[in-house]
């Protein structure tokens, strides 16, 4: 049987070992387990709560989705301010006589250039159909002097921005920059030919670019400037992609803003949670420390019950664990004292006899002599024979497999025995009992059956000659009871808990000394408490309160249905 008996039984010694050799703690051990971030098992909690977080503000450096998207439309939108750019060169800047062809005038073209593009916030440049430059809404003329102007970049936005800036720019790099793209170089004379879009749009298709310039997106867009379907030039927009970049930096500054308050919250919440599971547990592994280390008694385990949780049922199991060691120490120098003692009894009369018989020559008084030797020797390999089995009883219980046990066959099978045998003594024994029904328990078959013949022999031995021993068994809800009731004198009131205690003896005045050891019942009700059952002495009366003898009920949890079926048959191949 795997269960173990109640706590407050004393417990009989099972096969003793050797306590293991105690090893002498680090002098650092312990003194981390009281500093709230060093227990190993906040920083699992901070870690498995983290985990969520941390997946999810490492993926916004990865939105290469919402970048394609922000490119595809600010491509589309250079096309459309391209094409109005465009649309109003071919309708204000050309110059139509009405009998040649119409061309592009070089002074409005530039005006409109330099006026048109600022508020678009592109960079306009037009090229003649020959290939070269017309204009550029970067270059400014002051007496005759072309100035290049270039857009300053924003001032900083506080220190948060700052700082969350370069480890950005740290983190993504040039992410933004695809290795493959061809890098824009500016030109001091520029040509129509060194930009395939402008290339294309002169030839009446508009076109776009992607390019690289300082590890900086620039995206261009060239479209025809023409005059009822005739290219008078192109005109090419261009923008940098340090917009695109200033978007997702935005995007991704607000949501590591709300990272930052999540994880914030995460790491107060964890530390929170790890407080009420790491503290109780650090406790419960001091006290167990202390219970381990510990030379006095009944060192105090915290009682955390009031919990209700798996760390109230672990304080619970270790306070019911310690108690249960020191009942089964309790119970071993018990054991101890009480086998030193109905030990030591045969031995003297033992060596007095011994003692003696070297000094006695009358025949006679010799052999009287050697009875009493023979009757300590085999007083002794009772004694010691029960003890025997009664120490390797806790490990045999533990170790046996529970199976099915029917009751009522065993009662059967046991009567038949004694009345085959002649041990009844000329006592008549009766089995009541339901018959269709067999009574049937899970424990281990030979234990039980030695309670029923601890029980039987001893209700036999203080039966009167001719007397009716009775062995009734039935089912009373979910248990299972067997009594066994005898004609013999009974049990004094005050004895009936004393007689399962060990090395216990009350017997009959006509029998022989020694006869019994005294731990039949008591090991009669460890193996019954060890099944989860229990087993009590009472006295039978009548109705003038006249004892009639002794009654022994077993009571032992009946076994589920489906314990007692019978195993499925293999299938025949």
């Amino acid at each position: 049987m795997t269960q173990e008996a109640p706590a407050r039984r004393p417990r009989l010694p099972g096969l003793f070992r050797a306590a293991p050799k105690e090893t002498s703690p680090s002098p650092n051990r312990g003194r981390w387990r009281w500093l709230p971030l060093t227990s190993p098992l906040t920083w699992r909690i901070l870690a498995v709560n983290m985990v969520a977080p941390v997946l999810l503000v490492g993926g916004l450096f990865y939105l290469d989705r919402y970048k394609n998207e922000l490119i595809a439309n600010e491509l589309e939108s250079l096309r459309i301010r391209a094409e109005m750019v465009g649309a109003a060169l071919g309708e204000g800047a050309v110059i139509d006589s009405g009998f040649a062809l119409a061309e592009l005038s070089p002074q409005l073209a530039r005006q409109l250039v330099r006026r048109l593009a600022p508020p678009a916030r592109v960079r306009a440049r037009l090229f003649r159909p020959q290939g070269d430059e017309l204009a550029d809404s970067r270059l400014l003329l002051s007496a005759n002097t072309p100035i290049q102007v270039e857009d300053l970049p924003d001032p900083d936005r506080g220190w948060f921005v700052t700082v969350f800036r370069r480890i950005y720019d740290f983190v993504t790099g040039s992410h933004l920059v695809d290795d493959h793209l061809p890098v824009y170089r500016e030109r001091s004379r520029p040509r129509a030919s060194d930009y395939s879009e402008v290339t294309q749009a002169l030839a009446g298709d508009p076109a776009w670019a992607i390019r690289t310039r300082n590890h900086h997106l620039l995206l261009s867009t060239a479209v025809p400037v023409q005059r009822y379907k005739q290219v008078l030039g192109a005109v090419m927009v261009s923008s940098s992609g340090d917009d695109i970049a200033q978007s997702l930096f935005k995007v991704r500054l607000t949501i590591f803003q709300a990272f930052a308050f999540a994880l914030i919250i995460t790491i107060t919440l964890s530390l929170y949670l790890a407080g009420p599971i790491a503290r109780p547990i650090r406790r419960l592994a001091a006290a167990a420390e202390r219970v381990r280390r510990g030379h006095g008694r009944r060192p105090s385990i915290p009682d955390l019950s009031r919990r209700r949780d798996e760390i109230g049922e672990l304080s619970a199991a270790l306070r019911d664990m310690t108690e249960a060691l020191w009942q089964r120490m309790d119970a071993i120098e018990s054991f101890a004292a009480d086998v030193s003692h109905e030990l030591k009894n045969p031995l003297t009369s033992l060596r007095s006899a011994v003692e003696t018989v070297s000094r006695v020559t009358d025949p006679n008084q010799q052999r009287k002599l050697m009875a009493i030797i023979q009757d300590d020797v085999g007083r002794l390999d009772r004694l010691i024979s029960d003890i025997s089995d009664a120490s390797r009883l806790d490990a045999e219980l533990s170790r046996a497999e529970a199976e099915p046990v029917q009751m009522l066959a065993m009662l059967d099978a046991l009567v038949a025995v004694y009345r085959d045998t002649g041990a009844a003594h000329g006592v008549t024994i009766l089995v009541e009992s339901v018959a269709d029904d067999p009574l049937a328990v899970v424990g281990i078959e030979s234990r039980l059956a030695q309670i029923l013949r601890n029980l039987i022999s001893n209700a036999l031995s203080f039966s009167p000659p001719n007397a009716t021993l009775m062995l009734k068994a039935w089912r009373d809800g979910l248990w299972v009871s067997v009594s066994v009731s005898d004609e013999g004198p009974g049990i004094p009131d005050n004895k009936l808990d004393a007689i399962f205690d060990r090395f216990y003896s009350e017997r009959p005045k006509d029998e022989k000394f020694g006869t019994h050891s005294g731990l039949g019942l008591s090991i009669s009700k460890q193996i019954a408490e060890a099944h989860g059952g229990t087993l009590k002495a009472a006295n039978r009366h009548d109705s003038n309160g006249t004892v009639l003898g002794a009654c022994f009920t077993l009571r032992l949890p009946a076994a589920v249905p489906a314990a007692i079926a019978p195993p499925p048959k293999p299938p025949r191949r």
